[in-house]
């Protein structure tokens, strides 16, 4: 089927960007902290009389975090409402499942909430980043632990699934780098709470630190069933998708010997102007929700996107819009820096704490 969306464009046509995500089942908060971030700021953007005079219309189905709901959805962003771009699909199944698509069809591919290698080749002219990716995350936590820290027995607690395999292979790297192995793994099913097979496996080795790459539930019964057989000096390691705003309510704030990685700094509102607007727009939103690392991520992600559109001359057309993504150009969002570049928008992963609050305490840029 062709996709004839935009070859004429009137003034009062909405600029339509649709999502697959999860908002319901066992990754049900990151999908709705995604959603919350990206309509924040596009919802602003439409007070303001939109993007060139055209609302931003962002269409968000869920996929429960399964591959073939991606399809289905897919096809229906692309056939019934007719989407000029992709924006903030959640995952690395996901994802990948629909990529092939989305490469014979030639449509950007923008801000997925995954940290994927596949997505971040060069050659892949459709898919455009906000985020680093997974192995500069997991590169970052090891440098930290060993070098500063002088750990050397790592395990990985991982999904096992593709999204679990980036984790692996990226921590593998990660360790070859310091001339130090992975002594340990374990993994649990997708969509489920299957992990005390895994804490076998991972508590045998007695490792100084485990890295975690799974969703927040499974992530943080992991957490407290390790430490309550033993491994409470242990430093847990989630990487960004984990979710770890979720993970902390999950784990009723308890976070003694968790280190988080993320991909966005703080947003704290003494951070920076971007996070006071972030926490400003998020209370006028959605004053129900609490801010967050996930919606904090595809709110900057969002503004990021309509600065690309407006810098888009005459008619916008896909194409136009990922000459601009790919044009290297720096911009500072309001104290986050950003350049567009596929591969991705925005270089930085950050360690953090959590003591009554994230406390940034370690960065590093790519």
């Amino acid at each position: 089927m062709a996709y004839l969306y935009w070859t004429s464009e009137p003034k009062n046509t909405p600029i339509v960007l649709g999502a697959s995500l999860p908002l319901s089942g066992i990754n049900k908060e990151l999908g709705a902290e995604v959603t919350i971030g990206a309509n924040s700021w596009f919802n602003h953007i439409n007070s303001m009389g939109g993007v060139k005079g055209r609302m931003i219309n962002f269409i968000a189905y869920d996929d429960k975090y399964e591959p073939q709901n991606t399809t289905h959805n897919l096809t229906r962003l692309l056939e019934q409402d007719n989407v000029f771009a992709l924006f903030g699909f959640v995952g690395t199944p996901t994802t990948k499942k629909i990529y092939p698509k989305v490469t014979s069809i030639k449509i950007p591919l923008v801000a997925s909430y995954t940290g994927a290698a596949f997505l971040r080749n060069p050659k892949e002219e459709y898919a455009v980043n906000f985020r680093t990716s997974y192995q500069n995350e997991i590169d970052t936590i090891v440098e930290h632990l060993h070098v500063n820290q002088g750990l050397t027995r790592f395990a990985i607690f991982y999904q096992n699934d593709v999204y679990g395999e980036e984790g692996y292979i990226a921590a593998v790297n990660a360790l070859q780098n310091h001339n130090l192995a992975l002594l340990g793994e374990g993994t649990y099913k997708r969509n489920t709470l299957s992990i005390h097979h895994a804490l076998h496996e991972i508590q045998s080795i007695s490792p100084q630190a485990v890295i975690i790459v799974g969703a927040y539930k499974p992530s943080a019964l992991f957490i407290r069933q390790a430490k309550l057989q033993g491994l409470e000096d242990v430093v847990f390691c989630p990487i960004s998708f984990v979710n770890s705003d979720a993970l902390v309510v999950e784990l009723n704030g308890k976070t003694k010997n968790i280190l988080f990685s993320q991909t966005v700094p703080s947003y704290s509102p003494q951070q920076s102007a971007v996070s006071e607007e972030y926490l400003r727009l998020l209370n006028r939103y959605s004053p129900n929700h609490a801010p967050s690392f996930a919606s904090f991520e595809t709110f900057l992600a969002a503004k990021a996107f309509t600065k690309a559109l407006e810098k888009i001359q005459g008619r916008m057309t896909r194409s136009k819009l990922l000459d601009v993504l790919s044009s290297k150009e720096s911009i500072d969002l309001g104290g986050v820096e950003i350049s567009f570049n596929p591969t991705h928008m925005h270089s930085n992963a950050y360690l953090f704490i959590y003591d009554d609050g994230f406390h940034t305490i370690h960065q590093r840029s790519f």
